[in-house]
């Protein structure tokens, strides 16, 4: 596992003095925060680190039953299996729930590079987060993750919760990372969500448009308005749905497709383009829907996939770096060897990557909570509802050691019947157009890649459920850049993902069921000056990113927005693994809002301190 800060490469181009091109051949990929006590401006005591997103719905609920499902210190574990613990649900609080939320408390003192996790059930994977960067005076954070959505297992007993950290102890990485797992469970309560002012603000915005009626079911919190009562609104929890997983209730069954050596956890871990990992399933013969959920990270030299130049630009320079082969890389998922979905994935930058300055005390967005991803593979059906074993792959495009990816199948079943008809209509998966140019004179130079992918689905499912078509249609856009200046030693990197997906669900007499639609941007830049330092062997780096990520989902009556923001700059002098000194600013903008309302979160950060924080439910009219 490699996590922490690359040199983008930079390094491995100086020739300026007095660092030599033959000097920073082999830079070093993993940095340390060793800035001196009196050069910092650290706290003496622990420091909470954050990443900003949204509230979930049972942060205003106190929950009906908690339950610490493992405490573990993870000192030195690299290469030791991973830790277990077995997993019942509580029989004072049997389901159903109304929401089941994981609870992740993590705390560490010393020093220690950041370090990548994952929880999984039963081998299905419900969480994967990174580790912060600790201090030696200490620090901690939390992670809320709603996983209701795996139900199906969460209600099995004799379960084996799993967790993966492999961390190192020794004189020098002192860093122990102590860990705390909890369930909260909750039963149907009702909430106070809306004020009187707030029930002003949506009826204005509802006559803007931006809201709709609140009789209308809002699909990620899962609950629907009852009626006003001395101007609050008071609500109830109908039923758990979650259009932005493409799916309405919690699935009834889940197989995990990940690594079945549980030594080496149970995520598969991808080294080359060629090595797609897959796993047997038979599908029962009743499913009426399916959905795919894939977890992904990428470490080693491929952690900054995104700034790596071409294969070629590096052989002509005669560099020894492996962090090369381009900069696109896209996730994909097979059935039987047949492409089923793809998705390049959003840029986490871990906490000790490209300025481990930048993420104290404010994390990069999905340090703490990395994203799964969705793909609804209903129009397959047809294909793999024969009580036959069939081969779902998992592979990342164009990858270099190492990527680290698992899904989990989600479906649905039809319970009145035990067997349905099924028949896959359309596929349209046209190769991906790729084009590629390269530009360089020795060190400098440029490099652009462009990618475009439309993809359709469809097909048919006859069950109780009635006669339903579903059509998957997938737009990719993607850009990025590369450009090196002043003998290799100024490096900016842009990068635009765009992604287009619509799931529509008609009856046989072809009337509209259902329909979802998700678009996402993601932007990137990022900027990389190197130079001398003040003596041998020491070097000072001038950085600047900037990423966001924008999301717009609207399913039937529900619609929400979200909008995440970062923008850092700062320098730091490096000797081999060590950041000396150096000083760093991180400025991030949250907003959100659903059905029923909104939020936003303003957040800045100087040298490790938050010097503002601004949190606000009301809306912006940029919304």
């Amino acid at each position: 596992m490699s996590l922490s800060l690359l040199l983008l490469l930079t390094l491995s181009l100086l020739s300026t003095n007095p660092l030599s091109l033959s000097s920073t051949a082999n830079p070093p990929d993993r940095f340390i925060k060793s800035i001196p006590p009196h050069q910092s401006l650290r706290h003496s005591k622990p420091q909470e680190y954050i990443e900003l997103t949204h509230p979930l719905p049972s942060d205003h609920l106190i929950p009906s039953f908690s339950l610490q499902i493992l405490h573990h210190y993870f000192a030195d574990t690299i290469g030791r299996p991973p830790i277990s613990a077995p997993y019942s649900p509580p029989s004072a609080c049997p389901p159903p729930w109304s929401s089941v939320v994981l609870h992740l408390q993590a705390s560490s003192y010393g020093d220690q590079y950041d370090r990548i996790a994952a929880i999984w059930l039963a081998g299905a994977e419900i969480l994967r987060t990174s580790t912060a960067e600790p201090t030696p005076d200490g620090v901690f954070w939390n992670v809320r993750k709603d996983v209701t959505r795996y139900v199906s297992l969460l209600q099995r007993s004799n379960l084996t919760l799993t967790v993966m950290l492999e961390n190192v102890v020794n004189d020098v990485f002192t860093g122990v990372y102590d860990v705390r797992l909890t369930l909260l469970y909750y039963k149907s309560n009702p909430v106070r969500v809306l004020s009187s002012a707030d029930h002003h603000h949506n009826k204005l915005s509802r006559k803007l448009g931006l809201l709709k009626d609140y009789r209308c079911v809002d699909s990620k919190l899962g609950f629907e308005s009852e009626k006003f009562r001395d101007n609050t609104v008071i609500v109830h929890e109908e039923k758990q749905r979650n259009s932005l997983n493409l799916y309405e209730t919690p699935a009834d069954l889940i197989i995990p497709i990940s690594n079945v050596v549980e030594n080496e956890g149970f995520w598969f871990r991808i080294e080359s383009e060629s090595g797609v990992r897959s796993k047997g399933v038979k599908i029962p013969p009743n499913t009426y829907k399916a959905v795919l959920e894939i977890y992904v990270s990428f470490h080693g030299n491929d952690e900054f996939w995104y700034s790596n130049p071409p294969d070629s630009y590096i052989r002509m320079n005669n560099l020894t770096t492996g962090r090369g082969h381009g900069a696109y890389r896209e996730v994909f998922a097979t059935i039987d060897g047949s492409f089923v979905g793809s998705v390049i994935p959003f840029p986490i930058i871990f906490t000790g990557g490209i300025n481990p300055l930048f993420w104290e005390p404010v994390v990069a967005i999905g340090a703490f909570n990395v994203p799964s991803y969705d793909f609804d593979l209903t129009p397959f059906l047809g294909l793999v509802l024969d009580c036959k074993t069939h081969l779902f792959g998992l592979g990342v495009a164009d990858s270099i050691p190492f990527w680290l990816v698992d899904a989990n199948l989600h479906l649905w079943l039809s319970h009145g019947s035990s067997a349905i008809n099924a028949k896959s209509v359309h596929t349209h998966t046209p190769s991906l157009s790729i084009k590629r140019s390269s530009v360089f004179d020795q060190l400098d130079g440029s490099f652009e890649i462009r990618a475009k992918r439309t993809s359709r689905f469809l097909g048919w499912v006859k069950s109780n459920e009635g006669n339903l078509t579903t059509h998957v249609l997938h737009h990719l856009n993607f850009k990025n850049s590369i450009r090196f200046e002043r003998n290799g030693t100024y490096k900016l990197v842009r990068q635009k993902v765009k992604t287009k997906t619509e799931v529509k669900v008609e009856s046989e007499m072809g009337l509209l069921i259902g329909r979802v639609r998700i678009k996402r941007r993601y932007p990137l830049r990022v900027i990389t000056s190197t130079l001398p330092g003040s003596r041998s062997n020491v070097y000072k780096m001038v950085t600047n990113v900037s990423h966001s990520l924008t999301e717009k989902l609207s399913c039937g009556c529900f619609s929400r927005s979200l909008r995440n923001s970062q923008d850092s700059r700062g320098w730091m002098v490096v000797k081999d693994h060590d950041v000396l000194s150096g000083s760093a600013n991180t400025d991030q903008s949250f907003s959100y809002m659903d059905e029923f309302g909104c939020y936003s979160r303003v957040v800045s950060a100087t040298d490790g301190k938050l010097v503002s924080d601004n949190m606000t439910f009301s809306c912006p009219s940029s919304f």
